[in-house]
């Protein structure tokens, strides 16, 4: 795909500074050749704009002087996000139903849906217009799917799983699988029926081979436009608010709830049967095991709010030499001890009687 860099600043209300040249694709700064464009918006990469061989660089107005050719913007990350979809890759060409798809006869299937070879949907399931279900993808009894939804190779939908539009599962995802629940009765482990459901609201996005498991009582509830990495594991009965953010490797106990707009960053563990306010950001490795109120960033494990997760993470560095200095101090003390002791006969700090 080629377009010319006039054309990209009118479609999308950019301003063209610099030589109007064409270019074929999108790379980093670092690594773009001359017929490609790339994007500035963290400072950490600043000495690249004077260096790179990119095409023309989407930046925010304050730094435009600094590239030979650019296309300014006031959200540079977000703009190039847009840019990027026109030249995203498509999956496949498929078109249509397979006939090698297993589809029950009491399935409803919405216009445009693509159902891809040994894909699998299960009676009484709806899929709205526009979805496409990927070979290997399974979609259970009694499943409602909204409009526009992708199920990508090797998702799993089990029975009774709700979706709303335009929602993403990744390869291997599995959403509404049995809650962890147990209990030993008589010397026995004895498995809890999870009888609930899973409901994700529009816009959910679920990340390669992540879990999301159905309700022991109720639903599991994610709510719209919240994205999940890669790796996540999210409890029976959990429930995340809005525009959540779940980085990969997270692992989220039962019964938690999650509010909105909650950023939790990679190997977090979250306790059971806690809650965590809006805007809230959780750090990498973090583990959880109490109520957090909403607006705190912090991290560490147990969790800490920002202030004191800083001074400790400032001070783990040092621990060996304060472990030195701490045994170098009880050792004078000791010897400060004996000293007194030989001259008094009397042990330091005790008074006779």
């Amino acid at each position: 795909m080629a377009m010319r860099l006039s054309e990209l600043a009118s479609a999308f209300g950019l301003t063209l500074i610099g030589e109007d040249r064409e270019f074929t694709g999108l790379n980093t700064l670092e690594d773009a050749s001359e017929t490609e464009l790339s994007f500035f918006a963290n400072p950490r990469y600043r000495q690249l704009l004077g260096r790179t061989r990119a095409c023309a660089v989407i930046l925010a107005p304050e730094y435009a002087a600094e590239a030979e050719r650019a296309l300014v913007s006031n959200a540079p990350y977000y703009d190039f996000a847009r840019i990027a979809a026109l030249f995203m890759r498509k999956e496949s060409g498929f078109t249509g139903i397979s006939p090698a798809a297993v589809i029950h006869p009491d399935a409803r299937l919405g216009a445009g849906c693509i159902v891809h070879p040994h894909a699998c949907i299960g009676a009484r399931a709806r899929l709205g217009d526009g979805c496409e279900v990927f070979p290997g993808a399974y979609v259970g009894e009694d499943c409602l799917i909204g409009a526009g939804c992708v199920l990508y190779p090797n998702a799993v939908v089990l029975s009774g799983t709700e979706m709303g539009e335009r929602c993403i599962l990744r390869p291997g995802a599995v959403v509404g699988s049995d809650g962890f629940g147990f209990v030993r009765v008589n010397g026995e482990m004895k498995t809890i029926p999870q009888t609930g459901a899973v409901s994700l609201a529009d816009g959910v996005d679920v990340g390669a081979n992540s879990c999301i498991d159905r309700a022991a009582l109720g639903a599991t509830k994610i709510g719209a436009d919240s994205k999940l990495d890669n790796l996540v594991q999210v409890g029976h009965n959990v429930r995340i608010g809005e525009q959540g953010l779940i980085v990969s490797q997270v692992g989220i106990a039962g019964s938690v709830r999650i509010g909105d707009r909650v950023t939790v960053a990679g190997q977090t563990g979250i306790a059971g049967h806690i809650s965590i306010g809006d805007d809230v950001t959780i750090g990498p490795q973090s583990g959880v095991p109490k109520d957090i109120p909403a607006g705190v960033t912090g991290g560490g494990s147990p969790f800490m709010d920002s202030g004191v997760f800083m001074r400790v993470v400032s001070l783990l560095p040092r621990l060996p030499e304060l472990h030195r200095q701490v045994r170098h101090l009880e050792k004078e003390l000791a010897d400060i001890k004996r000293l007194l002791q030989d001259k008094t006969g009397a042990e330091p700090g005790r008074r006779d009687a």
